[in-house]
């Protein structure tokens, strides 16, 4: 009988740590939807439990309180140029997941105003905003912004110019003389 109680009882907290995933809200079926949902993720201060930063000033913070001392001292050694490559995987994805990049949140909204529109580049512009807090540099937010908007652009135009064609196809145009042969009988 003990056994099935703790099973029971095991189960009763598994069961307990899913309710917040039964409890979201399913994807939006379509563009109206989407931005119904947008519009109230971007007015709340917590979304699943997490605390949502509302500028770029709180996610400082909130990263100097989530980041443990030991490893603020390892990204703070990070050459500048590969912080992003290095973190991204991690923190970032942290964030972007956490933070409600895809579906909206009151930062991803913040860093849309300001430019930045691909969460990736919105987990990159806060890491390297981070890194530059670390070791004491400037972080404007404008600089940073238009950094990852050329950035994305240079990155699409090269995908377009590298592009490479699937299946090409050449149609035969009808001639006028084929089109008033048909006619000719009405």
């Amino acid at each position: 009988m003990k056994y099935k109680n703790g099973v029971s009882l095991l189960l009763f907290f598994f069961l307990a740590q899913l309710a917040p995933l039964f409890a979201q809200e399913g994807p939006p079926s379509d563009e109206k939807e989407f931005e119904k949902q947008y519009q109230e993720r971007i007015k709340k201060d917590k979304l699943n439990n997490v605390y949502i930063p509302k500028n770029l000033d709180d996610a400082m913070l909130q990263l100097d309180k989530t980041i443990s001392p030991e490893s603020q001292a390892k990204i703070k050694i990070i050459p500048e140029d590969s912080v992003c490559l290095a973190l991204h995987n991690r923190l970032g994805q942290w964030m972007i997941l956490n933070w409600g990049f895809y579906g909206g949140s009151r930062l991803s909204h913040y860093l849309r105003s300001a430019g930045v529109t691909f969460p990736d580049d919105m987990a990159d512009f806060l890491i390297l905003a981070y890194h530059r807090k670390l070791n004491n540099k400037p972080v404007t937010i404008k600089e940073l912004a238009i950094y990852f908007r050329e950035k994305r652009k240079k990155e699409h135009e090269a995908e377009k110019k590298e592009g490479k064609v699937i299946h090409e196809e050449t149609r035969k145009k009808e001639s006028g003389g084929n089109k008033e042969a048909g006619n000719k009988g009405n």
